[in-house]
């Protein structure tokens, strides 16, 4: 039998919960014939634009294969759009593209949202949000050395 760590178990548990919440909402986002990972690539844009492709590669989970051809597709279908400038690429959110993003933004949050009131309280939702700040801090150092 296998000795796991409890830090490993963490581990397993909040990577099938993740992989649980991006299924969930890809069900939920079919809606509005958009991907979770799509919603996400349009919130980052649209929150931090003009952003970089490097910059957007490291704000968001998907691989840098994945993201061109999501690039590809979010531009073809208006919502995104790239300019070059030298060596890099910005992308920025279309007016078609903002109007998307307004369009599932709430909604996606209030479903996000009920996942978690759904089971937990509010102290509970407190306490793992500290938590999970501090992990995804520490994993954030050791990305940086």
């Amino acid at each position: 039998m296998k000795k796991n760590t409890l830090g490993s178990l963490i581990w397993v548990r909040v990577a099938r919960f993740t992989h649980q919440s991006a299924r969930l909402s890809n069900d939920f986002l079919k809606q509005y014939d958009i991907t979770a990972a799509q919603f996400d690539v349009l919130n980052q844009v649209g929150t931090y634009q003009p952003l970089s492709q490097s910059e957007l590669a490291d704000k968001i989970t998907i691989s840098a294969g994945g993201m061109s051809r999501m690039l590809s597709r979010l531009e073809r279908e208006g919502y995104i759009e790239r300019t070059s400038e030298w060596k890099t690429k910005w992308i920025s959110l279309t007016d078609l593209g903002q109007k998307k993003l307004d369009s599932v933004f709430e909604q996606q949050l209030a479903f996000q949202t009920s996942l978690m009131d759904d089971c937990l309280s509010e102290a509970e939702q407190r306490q793992l949000y500290k938590l999970m700040t501090k992990v995804q801090k520490h994993a954030e150092k050791k990305l940086d050395r």
